[in-house]
């Protein structure tokens, strides 16, 4: 969405965060539901969000590749990926810390 891979990397974990905010809070609210609308809410779900990291991680790119702007593009979109790995593992190490598992 923006030329800054710092940005994008933060508003793909921030969607994510809200995802599974929702989807961690909602059984509380919502109480059990034994019904289709579950698994088709699922895919619904799973199909925006390919969509959402699509747009966040790939438009960009593909707007300046088109553009001739081939190496920045490229790099913009290693860049995104390298920040948001980052971002995973620095969560992934959060887990593991905080944990009460021994491996």
């Amino acid at each position: 969405m923006t030329k800054n891979p710092f940005l994008n990397a933060l508003l793909a974990s921030g969607y994510i965060s809200l995802v599974a905010s929702a989807m961690y809070y909602s059984p509380k609210y919502a109480g059990s539901v034994d019904a289709v609308i579950v698994p088709v809410t699922v895919l619904s779900l799973f199909v925006l969000s390919a969509v959402v990291m699509g747009v966040l991680f790939f438009y960009q790119p593909i707007q300046m590749y088109l553009d001739g702007a081939k190496r920045e593009a490229v790099s913009l979109f290693l860049k995104t990926v390298g920040v948001f790995a980052v971002i995973t593992v620095i969560l992934i190490s959060a887990l593991v810390l905080t944990s009460k598992m021994i491996f």
